[in-house]
């Protein structure tokens, strides 16, 4: 039986932008990578780079480097000749090598390395010459399918700074696969959020997170809780929505009517306890977790479950189960969404 592992997507990359393809595992983000390198063939439709169809073309006529989740680092090979691996193919004069080699040394930070052999490197360092064995060959467009996933948090964070690094010193195009949305919202300009083989949103980070489309990409960037509300007033470019035991005053781009239902997005940082009587919305206390910068509370308001994390250090405060406790909403920033 055939399976759709990519439908219908469509995608324009601008020249210099890093982009990430995100989405959970078996999604299609790795096909459309291997379709836009070449190491798959489309069914249909085409692959254009700078308005040259290349469909048609193979792999390496491309002008495509990719670096896979795996290094593929030849062990026999030490760092210097794995990176020249690529220009000894395209027979470059020994003197273009040293010259090409030394220079994406210096810029992946591996000077001094050249004459090592993989087993003498850490995960960072052989990650990074893979990098530069992609970079030593001057891609137009470079693809890095989960490059970081083998490696611990620390170096994660560390290697995530470098290939943004590394990636806007060369201005060079970039499509980053990957299932995590730390890595996604810090490293790219665009997101496309992927699910079941279909493109559920393209934007940069900040929509994504801020103006989610639907409750798939809510969910999967970052978290939310989902407050289903009704409109009971409706004005320009404001509306107030019943929810929660409350009313909620938001701001809408849409023209709502009296009597619509509406889910709101509501992120765990936009609840806060009031202070001084202040709130809007009361709610009984499930649990208090201590994570240090924040307090993590799950709330029942309205009959409704809900999370929140408290980050201002005067405010937070382990409450027992139990506790009734006085809430503000910074609800100039609630996103709805329609149902």
């Amino acid at each position: 039986s055939e399976v759709t592992a990519v439908n219908n997507v469509t995608l324009n990359i601008k020249k210099g932008e890093l982009v990430t393809l995100l989405g959970p595992s078996g999604c299609g983000k790795t096909t459309t990578l291997r379709l836009i390198g070449g190491f798959e063939v489309p069914s249909a439709g085409k692959i254009i780079l700078d308005g040259t169809d290349i469909t048609e073309l193979p792999t390496h006529m491309r002008g495509m480097s990719m670096v896979f989740q795996s290094y593929a680092i030849f062990p026999h090979l030490n760092v210097f000749e794995n990176i020249a691996y690529g220009l000894n193919v395209q027979k470059a004069s020994k003197s273009e090598i040293e010259r090409r080699v030394g220079k994406v040394l210096e810029l992946v930070d591996l000077t001094g390395f050249a004459t090592r052999a993989p087993n003498q490197l850490s995960g960072g360092q052989q990650q990074r010459v893979a990098l530069a064995r992609a970079l030593v060959l001057e891609p137009k467009v470079l693809l890095l399918d989960e490059p970081l996933s083998n490696l611990d948090a620390k170096l994660r964070e560390q290697m995530r700074t470098e290939i943004r690094r590394i990636q806007q010193t060369l201005g060079i195009t970039s499509i980053y696969v990957t299932h995590d949305q730390i890595e996604a919202m810090t490293l790219s300009d665009q997101v496309v959020v992927m699910n079941k083989g279909v493109i559920e949103q393209i934007g940069p980070p900040q929509d994504i997170y801020r103006y989610p489309n639907s409750r798939f990409v809510a969910n999967f960037i970052g978290r939310a809780n989902f407050v289903e509300g009704k409109v009971s007033k409706s004005g320009a470019g404001r509306a107030t929505v019943d929810c929660l035991g409350s009313s909620v005053e938001i701001n809408t781009k849409d023209k709502l009517d009296t009597g619509k239902k509406v889910t709101l997005v509501l992120r765990p940082e936009l609840l806060s306890i009031a202070v001084n009587g202040t709130g809007t919305l009361k709610a009984k206390v499930k649990r208090s977790l201590y994570l240090g910068n924040a307090i993590e509370y799950e709330i029942e308001a309205g009959g409704q479950s809900l999370t929140f994390s408290e980050t201002h250090p005067d405010r937070m405060r382990m409450y027992d189960p139990g506790s009734i406790i006085d809430l503000e909403l910074h609800n100039e920033i609630v996103h709805y969404l329609l149902t």
